[in-house]
């Protein structure tokens, strides 16, 4: 693929992929002030981002087998936990910044969880079991038994969501 199309098309999915993630924030703090209008068009306007993003990705040969896809999801969120994470965190700590180093601090013990998972379910991916998965919907941590806390942030299984 031409070299400046490809980092368009990596460009476009970044902004397309922050812009729904951005959007579907924006919907939470509608529905909350009671906008429930706001709240829909938010949410719409989100899955049209995630369309776009999608399209961008297949079109810059992003997806690959299922394989290839959990090789890339271990490789990814090990590169968040273990390299991007942590001067982040350091970064956030020395400047005083609670909340921001909070953040940093639960994503990335989280994604070191998310990397395992996809290392388990590479080394299984010809295997029947069915697993259900137990998301914190605080620390994003995930969890393949519902627990009586969660190992990463503490609290309680009122706050998992189950991912079937």
């Amino acid at each position: 693929m031409d070299e400046k199309t490809l980092k368009n098309l990596k460009e476009a999915f970044a902004g397309e992929s922050q812009a729904n993630r951005k959007y579907l924030a924006f919907a939470l703090k509608a529905e909350a002030d009671g906008h429930k209008n706001a709240a829909r068009m938010f949410c719409a306007a989100a899955e049209a981002e995630t369309l776009h993003a999608h399209a961008h990705l297949k079109a810059m040969g992003g997806i690959g087998s299922t394989r290839d896809n959990l090789k890339e999801g271990i490789k990814g969120e090990t590169e968040e936990y273990a390299s991007m994470y942590p001067p982040m965190l350091a970064q956030a700590e020395a400047a005083g910044e609670k909340e921001a180093a909070r953040s940093f601090r639960l994503a990335m013990q989280a994604e070191k969880v998310h990397a395992e998972l996809y290392s388990k379910l590479l080394a299984e991916i010809d295997a029947k079991e069915e697993h259900t998965f137990y998301l914190c919907t605080v620390c994003g941590n995930i969890e393949l038994a519902l627990p009586a806390k969660c190992a990463i942030c503490g609290v309680g299984p009122k706050l998992f969501k189950v991912v079937e």
